[in-house]
């Protein structure tokens, strides 16, 4: 099928870089009441969002170029804010960026100060902020919608002392910087689709009604955007909270990461390599793959987390087969010598692999035991079968076909019987991933007019309870191919792992 063989394939080359032209159109017939604008700078007002019980204000000194910001409030968090705002209408694409220093000692280690962006003054409103504690904990917080509740990603830089927030068509980032003062992408993106014009500007929030706190701001800087090019988280979310935690970025694109059996690394490919780098954070170390110098974003490991399983296109009709070697690295072991066959999926009891195979123009499931042999076809209806993985109990193999016209969840016995349509809805539904406790199973969603499962587009992953129930969301994000291909969950059950891309300004 040539969407599915061109979608494998982009995986093997080097990403592409997105041109957008970006203009940035500064309000001025908002038909808001202007006061004294060249009091506050580059902005036009300031209010309190919610109602503290102590107002701020801001003081503008234009000649150290800084604006001294106080505020109130309970908190910035939940459905509902309260702090004090100085802003700016705008439209079109934004970036704000500012050295931060909350000024004076106590105070809650959760005051904040911030840069935002924001849909409207209400306390309810969908926004975005990178935002700096009390206690140094840097965090991109954001509300999709009007009286959602906020969730946020952690940065691993602890109280930088530069910030940026990056809105960029409907994602928006932040960039972080220590005292050098050069910026760097924090990581992390998520959607938020703001009608024009929306706000911008600056926040500060005590975290306690009864108190009023400070914070400076100085190198403000708003402009809009430039040529951009593409960056890759490796993240992490838990189920339970959705709040999602930055492990690594690089302006290499990487690939579906799969966690250790010890819970203690994440494994990822990128540039045909494979690697290895600690949960907490850190840097990515090569794994040895010996000959296997294009390995592709479908791999795992076996139950007991000694092998590695890797597909890899090294030889020389480019064709991807399925090759083991040890956890550590070392040399690969051929399993499929007939290509193209993709790694998915490993029986609870490591005997047998599941994969998807084109054979005779076909894309199937198969299986086959994992020291090689004779591999059995599972399915048979015309169009695309991919994605297998194995339920923890051994009883069924859930994959996805496009069997009824769009690509849905389905499963089946490991002997392919019984097999029944999972997901029926009005998105393409991809890789389906049974939790390692039988409870929950998490996949790729795409827009409905969205064919294949091409890299570089909006997308959701998405969390349904297997025992019955509604399904959740978990992240939107810019995303697609690489994101969640094979198997990433805790050994724990409790957090995915995924990569996500981010469109970025050339330069720091």
């Amino acid at each position: 099928m040539p969407i599915v063989s061109s979608s494998r394939a982009a995986c093997q080359g080097p990403y592409r870089r997105f041109q957008r032209a970006a203009a940035l159109i500064l309000g001025g017939s908002s038909g808001l009441l202007v006061v004294h604008a060249a009091a506050r700078g580059l902005f036009e007002n300031e209010t309190e969002i919610g109602a503290p019980k102590r107002p701020g204000a801001v003081e503008w000194d234009a000649g150290a170029g800084t604006y001294t910001v106080s505020g109130g409030g309970a908190n910035m968090w939940f459905t509902n804010d309260v702090f004090h705002f100085v802003w700016k209408r705008v439209s079109g694409d934004v970036s704000l960026s500012a050295d931060i220093a909350l000024l004076g000692a106590g105070g809650d280690p959760h005051r904040k100060a911030c840069l935002l962006v924001r849909q409207s003054l209400a306390p309810n409103s969908a926004y975005a902020d990178a935002v700096l504690h009390g206690d140094g904990l840097t965090s991109l917080q954001y509300r999709a919608g009007t009286g959602e509740r906020t969730y946020e990603i952690q940065s691993s830089v602890v109280a930088p002392h530069r910030l940026r927030i990056e809105k960029r068509g409907r994602y928006v980032s932040m960039s972080v910087a220590g005292t050098d003062g050069v910026l760097h992408p924090a990581g992390g993106s998520f959607r938020l689709e703001l009608n024009e014009p929306y706000y911008v500007g600056l926040g500060v929030c005590a975290h306690n009604n009864e108190d009023l706190v400070k914070a400076a701001f100085s190198r403000v800087e708003l402009t809009g955007g430039t040529a951009p090019r593409i960056l890759s988280t490796l993240e992490t979310v838990p189920i339970a909270s959705k709040d999602r935690r930055v492990v690594w970025t690089t302006t290499h694109h990487i690939e579906a990461p799969n966690w250790s059996r010890d819970g203690q690394s994440l494994v990822f490919n990128g540039r045909g390599q494979m690697y290895r780098i600690p949960v907490a954070g850190g840097e990515a170390v090569p794994i040895d793959t010996g000959s296997a110098q294009r390995c592709n974003n479908d791999h795992g490991l076996s139950p007991d987390g000694a092998t590695l399983f890797i597909s890899d296109q090294s030889l020389t009709d480019r064709k991807s087969r399925i090759y083991s070697l040890p956890w550590a690295g070392g040399t690969p072991k051929l399993i499929t010598p007939v290509g193209p066959s993709y790694w998915h999926g490993v029986s609870p009891d490591g005997r047998t692999l599941a994969y998807c195979a084109e054979r005779n123009g076909e894309f199937d499931i198969y299986t086959l035991p994992v020291d090689g042999g004779t591999e059995t076809r599972l399915t048979t209806s015309p169009g695309l079968d991919d994605g297998p993985d194995y339920s923890p109990d051994g009883r069924w193999i859930y994959f996805n076909s496009d069997r009824t016209g769009r690509m849905q969840v389905w499963r089946m016995h490991p002997d392919g019987t019984q097999q029944e349509i999972v997901t029926n809805d009005d998105f393409n539904n991809w890789f389906p991933h049974p939790s390692p406790d039988g409870k929950w199973l998490v996949f790729l969603s795409y827009e409905k007019d969205v064919l294949g499962h091409p890299e570089y587009k909006d997308v959701t992953l998405r969390l349904m309870p297997l025992a019955g129930g509604k399904i959740e969301v978990l992240a939107r994000l810019f995303g697609g191919q690489g994101t969640l291909n094979v198997p990433s969950w805790s050994p724990d059950s409790r957090r995915i792992a995924f990569v996500s891309y981010q469109v970025l300004p050339e330069g720091p």
